[in-house]
């Protein structure tokens, strides 16, 4: 029998977010419902690098099918580019074998991310018109996102303390441990929920992640 993924639909008026909610990262974009649906099983394969790097089986485009179980209203944050809205079941809290489950998985797009910076060169292919930013401030960017991200549940490192590899792996370290002692307890803070957390870091990490491969000008990516 065929695995349903569970998905939900995130609409604006020029964008549509199509996110598989039990792989946090596996998320991505078109016009149409049909569209992002479309997209996100043609990266099912590339997905597949971060299940294994988390240990767990793979998300072949052949093996899976997805059950919408949320059709969400977007703005004008989704049409920048931003999955923006919580799901609904992304309040309710994890098992502790699911809540290690999806920890492994950000954990693993932390890892993809980190292992793509390297080898990938500094000059990144431009858009059309000559747009677009280079590796280090790709890098920058997603590393500064991640820190104001984390104080949404709570951890708050400040600027400048992930620019060390043991400062970048304590502020992580951190991030785990706050997201298994918020689902355990059921705390309620003013954030987001831990779940949408892990789908929202995950998602923007490993975007970037294959922003960074697709305008590689090495030609080592592949």
């Amino acid at each position: 029998m065929k695995k349903h993924n569970r998905v939900v639909i995130e609409s604006g008026s020029k964008k549509v977010f199509a996110s598989a909610l039990d792989w946090p990262g596996w998320s991505r974009s078109g016009k149409t419902d049909a569209q992002a649906l479309e997209a996100l099983a043609a990266y099912a394969d590339r997905y597949e690098k971060v299940t294994a790097l988390a240990g767990l089986p793979g998300v072949t485009a052949a093996a899976q099918e997805f059950s919408v179980i949320e059709h969400q209203a977007g703005d004008g944050v989704t049409d920048f580019g931003v999955p923006a809205h919580v799901a609904t079941a992304e309040h309710e809290p994890m098992t502790a074998a699911e809540c290690d489950r999806q920890v492994a998985l950000l954990c693993a797009c932390w890892a993809y991310f980190d292992e793509v910076v390297p080898r990938i060169s500094e000059e990144l292919r431009k858009g059309p018109r000559g747009g677009g930013r280079d590796r280090a401030q790709i890098v920058e960017h997603t590393l500064e996102a991640e820190r104001s991200y984390a104080r949404q549940i709570g951890v708050r490192t400040p600027k400048g303390g992930m620019s060390s590899l043991q400062g970048l792996q304590d502020h992580r370290d951190a991030v785990c441990e706050v997201i298994r002692k918020v689902n355990s307890s059921d705390e309620r803070g003013k954030g987001w929920p831990v779940r949408y957390f892990i789908r929202r870091a995950a998602w923007h990490v490993l975007d970037h992640a294959w922003e960074m491969e697709d305008k590689d000008l090495s030609g080592e990516h592949a």
